[in-house]
């Protein structure tokens, strides 16, 4: 029986799209890397940002950490609430809210943006816990959220829990722990992608997800 539920941020409870890639392209800019179109940088959302300027722009481990810096120059002042939640998500969460589920927060953004994300949208009252990486990088991969999550709540366990989320990054943190994710495909993720990392369910929206989790 699902007790406790994991989410993911971006793409899972809200769409990030624009102030993420309005970040990076302002990033690269200050690099004096090209910019391409926006519709680009949509893989960048989900994996860590470090990864994602050496493995989409090519850079070194130091010049990626330069281009994090940037990046967040914009998304901290602009960028943080370039971003909406998804339809139906707070219907969701009230929902397993009132069914007494312990509800949680695994991102790899850092805490200091997700917290304030979620309390300018109003969701921040839903959650038993908002994890997160921090400013100095501690915890830039899924599966490092999800290690820390679970030495502050040791009564999350893989008979209990479900992971939430729309990458494959998503799915495959958490089966480091033995903990299976339903995946949702409003997202960022494709069904292929989602699969292929070991997702049990698949939701086509908020709607679904709810029975998911509740039904």
């Amino acid at each position: 029986m699902i007790e406790h539920v994991i989410f993911d941020l971006d793409g899972t409870l809200t769409d990030p799209a624009m102030g993420i890639t309005n970040s990076v392209m302002y990033a690269l800019r200050k690099m004096g890397e090209p910019v391409a179109q926006r519709e680009a940088y949509y893989p960048w959302i989900g994996p860590s940002l470090i990864g994602s300027f050496m493995e989409f722009a090519g850079m070194s481990e130091e010049r990626a950490t330069e281009a994090v810096r940037c990046y967040r120059e914009y998304f901290s002042v602009k960028g943080l609430f370039e971003n909406e939640p998804y339809a139906g998500i707070e219907e969701v969460l009230l929902s397993l809210q009132k069914a007494g589920k312990g509800v949680y927060l695994a991102t790899s953004k850092p805490e200091e943006f997700a917290v304030p994300i979620l309390e300018h949208f109003g969701l921040s009252k839903y959650f038993t816990c908002i994890c997160g990486n921090t400013i100095a990088n501690l915890r830039p991969e899924k599966e490092d959220v999800i290690r820390y999550l679970l030495s502050l709540y040791p009564c999350i366990s893989p008979e209990n829990a479900v992971m939430v989320g729309d990458r494959k990054f998503d799915c495959l943190g958490a089966e480091k722990f033995g903990i299976k994710t339903i995946g949702v495909l409003y997202g960022y993720g494709t069904k292929d992608e989602l699969t292929e990392a070991g997702a049990i369910s698949l939701a086509a929206d908020t709607a679904a997800l709810k029975k998911l989790l509740l039904e």
